[in-house]
């Protein structure tokens, strides 16, 4: 797919925009003044694949935590601030990579001057957050609350900053509702060239958020629009960096893992393909490279979808046939089906290749 093209920032080590690799944030959920807590859930999320991390900086006990954890990790942080700009500037002063205000309620326009100087002078980005929930009554007035009033708010915060001299900025358009989301993204995505941070904001639990986020921001990144995205779940926030690294992976934007292809089961299934295909990515989670399993029930779908997988099986009474890239290698008992498979990918991962014969008779 053709992405948009957008301005590039950066935030500490990560680039942003301008065709740079789509990253995935997270935000911690602890209390931001349990030092040891929020060092801990930041390296969990690190560890899970999350690019950039926020965190709520809501009074100045909050501040001291900044520093712990840029001692702690390398992963670039975000100070997620309102109404205070001089937390804004006392968390880019402590090191943070980038500052996430909303520029209509951070305080009077000589604040917003000193905010964007002390930006100015560390080379810190500035993300405008613009909530469907928080624009002013003023715009509601003119455009009720509509994709349209996200972007006319967006547009407003974007003046005030771009007044102060200032253009160092990554945009983001939320709402609770998908295709207002979708709608407001679009829009913008038209109008300016700062790179866009996407997610649904508010999406709920983790099915449901799941589902609704990976509506509304794959519906933009197939459009090419995304530098950034966040799922946000009520759930732990490591399940927000496995949903996104599942969105991306899907729409071929990350291709860093085992991928499994698993059938549906029905009735003509004969070995138990949900305990296997679940033990299978478990096993699978911490190989970093590309290769493709298919996992299949029966005859019916397993020679078709094993010509896509570089490895696959397809289930019979007590057995399964071995594919590779579609050709048939060998059969195998059901019982050695999960340490078969296991063998081979973990081969395949160390050779660096999934061409080779698989040596199964």
């Amino acid at each position: 797919m053709q992405r948009r093209k957008s301005r590039k920032i950066k935030a500490g080590r990560l680039e942003i925009g301008d065709g740079s690799p789509i990253s995935i944030e997270s935000m911690t959920s602890s209390d931001t003044k349990n030092i040891e807590a929020t060092i801990d859930q930041v390296r969990e999320l690190r560890q899970a694949g999350c690019d950039i991390v926020r965190i709520a900086i809501y009074d100045e006990e909050c501040i001291e935590t900044i520093e712990a954890l840029k001692r702690s990790t390398d992963i670039p942080l975000v100070a997620d601030i309102h109404f205070d700009h001089r937390l804004a500037i006392a968390s880019i002063e402590k090191g943070i990579d980038m500052v996430r205000i909303n520029p209509g309620n951070i305080g009077k326009t000589e604040g917003v001057k000193r905010l964007v100087a002390a930006a100015k002078e560390r080379e810190i980005p500035i993300r405008i957050g613009v909530n469907s929930g928080s624009i002013s009554s003023e715009i509601i007035k003119l455009y009720g609350n509509t994709a349209k009033a996200m972007v006319e708010s967006a547009l407003g915060h974007i003046a005030i900053l771009e007044d102060a001299g200032y253009n160092n900025i990554l945009l983001s358009l939320k709402s609770s509702n998908v295709i207002k989301t979708v709608e407001a993204c679009r829009e913008i995505s038209d109008l300016i060239e700062y790179p866009l941070h996407l997610g649904v904001t508010e999406a709920g639990t983790m099915l449901s958020g799941s589902v609704k986020s990976s509506v509304g921001i794959g519906a933009l990144l197939l459009d090419g629009i995304g530098d950034t995205l966040r799922v946000s779940l009520t759930a732990p926030p490591v399940e927000e960096v496995k949903v996104g690294l599942e969105i991306l992976r899907c729409l071929g934007l990350r291709k860093d893992n085992v991928e499994i292809i698993s059938c549906p089961t029905c009735g003509r299934c004969r070995i138990d393909i949900i305990y296997i295909t679940n033990v299978l990515k478990e096993r699978f989670k911490d190989i970093k490279y590309p290769i493709k399993i298919a996992v299949m029930g029966c005859a019916v779908n397993g020679p078709g979808e094993a010509k896509e997988a570089d490895l696959g099986i397809a289930g019979g009474q007590g057995k399964a046939v071995l594919f590779r890239r579609g050709q048939i290698v060998g059969t195998l008992p059901y019982d050695d089906i999960i340490d078969t498979l296991t063998a081979e990918v973990r081969r395949m991962a160390a050779d660096g290749s999934g061409n080779n014969n698989t040596g199964i008779q």
